[in-house]
């Protein structure tokens, strides 16, 4: 028999646990984000950002995923050292890799939508967040074009091509070990 807290949490959008669930993976990120490897001749970093947040999508649903995208970049922008290299504060928007801080909204919206329509199904999964790193890459490299006064062909090498197989890799691991954490959280 469910307790009383049970029946009305079950029922309600925000329960407790979706609420706890949200602020960990809140923290996740905010802790893996910050560790990053500087790639020589680039100022964007190699970051865990959008493994942690592909994580999200699966454990969270697209709103809730994107709800705790937007409290991470919420507390970068307050100057927590959340952003990669333990950065943080208006600057990093305002910089070169702003524009991929904003992107990842997309990563979760797009992923998660694209996902979710399709049942979660594997191959739908990796569409989804190919998607949303094409349109985060895309956010990404504009900004920084824009920033370091670049052509798209030099801000495509300099902010894509580096990552690509690397980002092939963190798509690969979301897609075969979110449904096992999806799972065991559940």
């Amino acid at each position: 028999m469910s307790t009383t807290n049970e029946r009305v949490s079950s029922g309600s959008r925000f329960s407790t646990r979706s609420l706890v669930l949200t602020a960990l993976m809140t923290a996740v990120t905010c802790i893996l984000a910050p560790l990053s490897i500087p790639i020589p001749l680039s100022p964007v970093p190699l970051t865990l950002t959008n493994l942690v947040l592909g994580f999200s999508i699966f454990l969270l649903g697209w709103k809730k995923a994107t709800a705790s995208c937007i409290i991470y970049l919420l507390l970068g922008l307050c100057g927590l050292p959340v952003f990669s290299g333990f950065s943080g504060g208006v600057g990093k928007f305002a910089g070169p890799t702003g524009g991929y801080l904003i992107g990842f909204l997309f990563l979760t919206v797009i992923g998660g939508l694209v996902a979710g329509h399709f049942h979660w199904r594997r191959g739908a999964c990796v569409a989804g967040l190919v998607l949303g790193m094409a349109v985060t890459y895309a956010f990404g490299t504009a900004w920084l074009c824009v920033q370091l006064d670049l052509g798209i062909t030099e801000g495509l090498f300099i902010g894509v091509i580096p990552y690509l197989p690397g980002d092939a890799v963190k798509i690969a691991l979301t897609v075969i070990l979110g449904p096992v954490l999806k799972k065991r959280v559940r």
